[in-house]
């Protein structure tokens, strides 16, 4: 006699339902898509950017006019995990750098369209740019729950490559959004021109190099703009200023804006960079000229590369004499 059981296939069926809605029920929800933001509704933020590119911070090859120092507009971006729009450490796309070297944006722009469609972006963001190295620049941001990571871009003018900037940063945790946040932005090198200095011609880097900070000893070369070997870190180049609003912001068409800088979010007073005196290598020694009586002098000279600046070490002797005997007058011997 057969031990098998009969099941009804309606049976079979609806054991099969059963196990389905309890395996769904089992695995993890993702409703942020990636993200883990559960805030209840979108929040509205300001953003103001403000550079601190002084020739008392930052005195070496510091850029007067042609072009002078100054910081192209900003291009921010919100968006969930599935985008990116500059990461340390890894490639610049076409976009970013046809905007590192160029301060172009129709290509960073287009991709984030294409992301958009993707859910992945939920709006971009421009301010106007800054005409001195000093100066800020705000704008108006609407983050939702399903994009809660901000990305910004500004570039360094005038530079090869040059750029400040932030990657995600989430202004959601859990089921909160934040109220404030300020943070210090150093110079990143986009690794798509071969440049050290602010008026370097362009050089393409071939092939190109991943995205990397720039430090006062890297690149470790004294042609480098932002070379200060004194100094264990750079001074902030600029700073980033965010903060919650309670009302939605007003949409323009343009979606550029420029407010007038809070109280609470002026720049403060950063100490002055010391910039030692750089100098040639000696010459050769001259001639050696002078009467045979008395004998002769023969002189060598140097240069300077850098003026010292800030009460830096001021520059050593240009000129060096010795005695010597003139060559005439070993003739005579």
């Amino acid at each position: 006699m057969s031990s098998e059981v009969f099941v009804p296939g309606w049976l079979q069926q609806l054991l099969v339902v059963l196990l389905r809605f309890a395996l769904s029920c089992a695995a993890p929800v993702n409703l942020t898509n990636g993200t883990e933001c559960s805030a209840r509704g979108p929040a509205s933020y300001i953003l103001v950017f403000t550079g601190h590119w002084s020739p008392q911070t930052f005195p070496k090859q510091y850029p007067l006019f042609r072009p002078p120092a100054q910081w192209s507009k900003l291009m921010a971006v919100t968006h969930n995990k599935q985008y990116r729009l500059w990461q340390e450490g890894a490639p610049a796309s076409d976009g970013m750098k046809s905007f590192a070297e160029q301060g172009l944006t129709v290509d960073l722009v287009k991709d984030a369209k294409e992301a958009r469609k993707r859910r992945a972006v939920g709006s971009m963001y421009r301010s106007a740019g800054i005409p001195s190295g000093i100066g800020h620049s705000s704008t108006e941001l609407l983050l939702t729950p399903r994009t809660p990571l901000l990305s910004l871009i500004v570039k360094v003018i005038p530079s090869p490559d040059w750029f400040v900037g932030v990657d995600s940063l989430n202004l959601c945790e859990g089921g909160q959004w934040k109220q404030e946040v300020t943070f210090d932005l150093h110079p990143f090198d986009a690794g798509t021109d071969s440049g050290f200095t602010f008026s370097s011609p362009n050089f393409p880097t071939t092939p190109p190099e991943n995205i990397t900070m720039i430090t006062s000893q890297k690149p470790n070369h004294p042609v480098n703009s932002f070379y200060y070997p004194r100094l264990t870190e750079l001074p902030p180049l600029a700073t980033v200023w965010v903060k919650r609003q309670g009302r939605t912001p007003v949409r323009q068409q343009n979606r550029v804006s420029n407010h007038i800088l809070p109280d609470t979010s002026k720049p403060n007073r950063f100490s002055e960079t010391p910039l030692d005196c750089e100098v040639s290598m000696w010459s050769s020694w001259g001639l050696c000229l002078g009467p045979c009586s008395r004998g002769g002098l023969r002189h060598r000279t140097r240069y300077i590369l850098l003026k010292p600046a800030n009460s830096g070490t001021p520059c050593p002797e240009l000129e060096e004499q010795e005695e010597c005997m003139p060559h005439n007058c070993l003739a005579y011997q």
